[in-house]
């Protein structure tokens, strides 16, 4: 049964968009980490999503339409998990140990609004991709109760 790919599909999102919560909650648990391991402050990290084998509708159809296959061949992986280049902040406080001689810290390039709303994003992708794959499976548990 080639529809039991799509069960593949959405795993894919799931795992993907899993680790970028996994990405996002760090981003938030150091938004006041004013010193790395790396000597600055904490730069916040993006994920970068690619898809997995063909990259366009178009070809997809074609090639499932020359072949006859309706075979899914897709799906999410991660490319990558890149620092954000963005200029930090800075606030006054001469009591910090990380403040320079003026008494100003550079603090992270974390906002946390922005944080919050690309959590609320990632979590209502994760719940679309489990509401396709409990779809699928109900469909597949559907065809197997109609062979009895």
């Amino acid at each position: 049964m080639a529809f039991l790919s799509s069960l593949d599909i959405s795993g894919s999102a799931l795992t993907a968009e899993r680790l970028r919560m996994d990405v996002i909650s760090d981003n938030i648990a150091n938004a006041n980490t004013t010193r790395t391991e790396s000597g600055g402050p904490y730069r916040r990290k993006t994920v970068v999503f690619e898809p997995t084998g063909e990259s366009s509708f178009r070809t997809m159809l074609e090639n499932n339409l020359q072949t006859g296959s309706s075979a899914a061949n897709g799906g999410v992986k991660v490319a990558a998990i890149e620092e954000d280049q963005s200029e930090f902040s800075t606030e006054y406080d001469p009591t910090n140990p990380d403040a320079d001689e003026q008494g100003y810290v550079t603090m992270p390039n974390v906002d946390p609004i922005k944080e919050t709303l690309d959590m609320m994003s990632a979590t209502r992708a994760y719940d679309a991709s489990l509401t396709a794959f409990n779809a699928v499976k109900n469909m597949a548990v559907k065809a197997l109760e109609m062979g009895r």
